[in-house]
């Protein structure tokens, strides 16, 4: 049976460059001599015995496996005396390269302090305005702390620490009980819009510094300037926090979560630590001057905020979330009916932006809304057909409303309202969304947007063959979606658009 077994000349394993012993299996002969091939075998290491000449230098095979461990290369050898495999440090390696080599072990070392095992590509960018970010906004609130300080009369003969301590444990209070409001508040805000409120809350959060500098100006109304300050940290911290997990989870591609939260907790405290060097350095450089040392908070205020602020709103670009919510499902649906290929996390981020104002969707032309029917806005007739031709297998229906949002619109503007029944489950939203993207589309291809919605006499029959549509194209959408990385599991929907219809055997809806 093993005369079947016969080596290939050509192959690597068999290269046997002196006798050997024979074996049943020649995979597993190792060379006994190596003497005869020695020139061809010397490598850059050779292992020298004391009081050994250069005629009777151990030849050593050097095997192309290398272990790197905290910046620390080390080689496996074949040793030719006893046929064993010892594991040394490469030194040649490191004296080649000298001083480029130290640095390259000294930076691996840094990076494998701060940075995590594996995460996605836009971590390392994310990182860098997160320095920038972290840096001036704790050597602000140093600045911002002494001015407090210096408003309520610490370091001066003439404070009262019994009324200084109840002032600031009072203005602590308020902000605690705030952060507990704003964030039983907005609760469902932090996943449907993370960026946006994280960015408007990180606004709020250096304003706050700004009032907190005040305080030195208007001693008599520190507790006042204090509290408002305290309630805005207070939010934009519970925002931070909130959010925290959402952000992490998004870099952590092998699930490693907990690798992730751990950098991210070493990061902020080693950034910090700078800012607060820097905040005693700039001091220290004033100190002789008390007028300026005074001052210097309200000239550095501006130049200081603005970094950070740049800092947190190109970090914020760099996240790449992989959940889907009505905002980025949208954008996925529109590429979808447009190319037929699903975007990546990293395409849908760089086109929602960060989107501070919302202003997005109401540049849209026919914009849809999940949820309830408006009280307020004008249903139309043939809408109201749509919904008395339910019968109790649909899971959502869509309708046309008229209405006036923002201050500026006068003229009630047509949108389109998707609303679910109670029970609905992820499938059923993106098909809804996939359908109502299509109406869109045919509204806008036969410029129907000047129209007045209610002159649509095709309504039936659109609706109709957009869901034909949208069932055709969900096994191919849904399986691309599952490739590019996106959680089809569950679509984030806001509290306005977790609101369910009841169907009634009656033949009336119930919301």
């Amino acid at each position: 049976m093993h005369s079947s077994l016969k080596p290939n000349p050509s192959s690597r394993l068999f290269l046997n460059p002196s006798k050997s012993t024979s074996t049943q299996y020649p995979i597993f002969t190792l060379p006994r001599k190596l003497s005869s091939h020695k020139s061809s075998l010397r490598t850059s290491i050779d292992v020298h015995q004391e009081g050994a000449s250069k005629q009777e230098v151990v030849p050593t095979l050097r095997l192309p496996i290398l272990i790197k461990s905290s910046g620390r290369v080390s080689r496996y050898f074949l040793k030719g005396d006893d046929d064993s495999l010892e594991l040394v440090y490469d030194t040649t390696s490191f004296s080649r390269v000298g001083f480029l080599k130290l640095i390259k072990l000294s930076s691996s070392a840094a990076k494998d302090f701060f940075i995590p095992k594996q995460v996605s590509d836009s971590y390392i960018s994310y990182v860098k305005w997160k320095f920038l970010h972290r840096v001036f906004s704790s050597a602000l609130q140093v600045l911002a702390t002494q001015a407090m300080f210096r408003a309520i009369g610490i370091g001066q003969s003439r404070s009262l620490a019994s009324s200084a301590a109840f002032n600031w444990i009072l203005k602590d209070g308020l902000g605690r009980l705030s952060r507990c409001i704003y964030t039983a508040t907005l609760a469902s805000a932090f996943d449907t819009n993370l960026k946006r409120v994280r960015f408007s809350t990180s606004l709020l959060f250096s304003l706050s510094i700004g009032v907190e500098l005040m305080t030195p100006v208007f001693p008599h109304y520190f507790l006042l300037l204090a509290s408002i300050a305290n309630i805005a940290k207070q939010i934009s911290l519970s925002c931070y926090l909130a959010t925290g997990s959402a952000v992490h989870r998004s870099f952590a591609v092998a699930d490693n979560l907990g690798e992730v939260s751990a950098k991210a907790q070493i990061q902020t405290v080693c950034f910090d630590n700078l800012g607060l060097l820097l905040a005693v350095l700039l001091n220290m450089l004033f100190q002789n001057n008390q007028r300026l040392q005074a001052s210097l908070p309200f000239v550095l205020y501006p130049i200081f905020s603005t970094i950070d602020l740049l800092g947190i709103y190109q970090g914020l670009k760099h996240i790449n979330l992989q959940t889907l919510t009505k905002n980025r499902l949208e954008i996925i649906l529109e590429r979808w009916i447009q190319t037929r290929q699903v975007p990546s996390p990293a395409e849908v981020s760089k086109e929602e932006g960060v989107d501070l104002l919302g202003s997005r969707a109401r540049k849209r032309v026919w914009p849809i809304r999940i949820g309830c029917l408006d009280p307020k806005a004008q249903i139309p007739k043939l809408s109201m057909m749509a919904m008395q031709s339910l019968c109790s297998d649909d899971v959502y229906f869509i309708t046309l409303e008229l209405s006036s949002q923002g201050f500026r619109i006068r003229t009630p503007r047509p949108g389109i309202v998707i609303c679910l029944r109670e029970g609905a489950n992820s499938a059923d939203v993106i098909t809804s969304l996939l359908q109502t993207c299509y109406i869109r589309k045919a509204f806008v291809t036969n410029r129907f947007e000047r129209r007045d919605a209610s002159e649509l006499q095709d309504w039936s029959l659109l609706a109709g063959e957009s869901n034909v549509a949208a069932q055709d194209d969900f096994t191919e959408l849904y399986k691309q979606m599952q490739e590019q990385g996106w959680v089809v599991k569950n679509v984030l929907l806001s509290a306005e658009e977790q609101v369910r219809y009841i169907f009634d055997q009656h033949q009336s809806l119930t919301l």
